[in-house]
């Protein structure tokens, strides 16, 4: 049986953070078109920061960067900034009960967010225009939280300390 060694994890590093929204602004960004199965990126990696450094990524980055997707998106002006600062708040909110348990079980809890956010977004939707969306629309959030075990090992990698200490670094 292999054991999973506990990482201690360096500071994260601002540059870093700003990276991965960036990036994560820049994969909603590519064509991929009205695909049900195409996760939010943005919102994956706004919890991910609101639940790891909370004090770093908060609510007014969520409203910027639900902004940024709106007006790239060309749909009404403020329904993903709504969106994404009600699911910022929802995981600053739970950030202290989710960080105890495995990625796998953390995806679990991070999958109302996302369905709220997304309720969020077609309540704001129906309300301008009276637009409903298909059956299918929850597979964009079960997508999203699927993807939480990957992406929490990706945004953790530039963090970790080795296992074995190496005598050669302070570190």
């Amino acid at each position: 049986m292999i054991s999973n060694p506990q990482y201690i994890l360096r500071p994260v590093s601002p540059p870093f953070i700003a990276f991965s929204l960036a990036f994560a602004l820049v994969l909603n960004l590519l064509p991929w078109g009205q695909r049900v199965w195409v996760p939010d990126f943005v919102a994956l990696v706004l919890v991910f920061w609101n639940i790891h450094h909370p004090r770093k990524v908060g609510i007014g980055v969520a409203f910027l960067m639900g902004v940024l997707v709106d007006v790239n998106d060309a749909t009404l002006l403020g329904q993903h900034a709504l969106a994404y600062t009600l699911l910022s708040y929802g995981a600053i909110m739970a950030h202290r009960r989710v960080l105890w348990f495995t990625p796998a079980v953390q995806a679990i809890h991070v999958l109302p967010l996302f369905l709220i956010a997304q309720a969020a977004t077609f309540v704001v939707r129906f309300v301008a225009d009276g637009s409903l969306p298909d059956a299918f629309i929850l597979i964009e959030s079960l997508v999203t939280a699927a993807l939480w075990p990957l992406a929490s090992w990706l945004l953790l990698a530039p963090q970790r300390r080795p296992v074995h200490r190496d005598e050669n670094r302070p570190i």
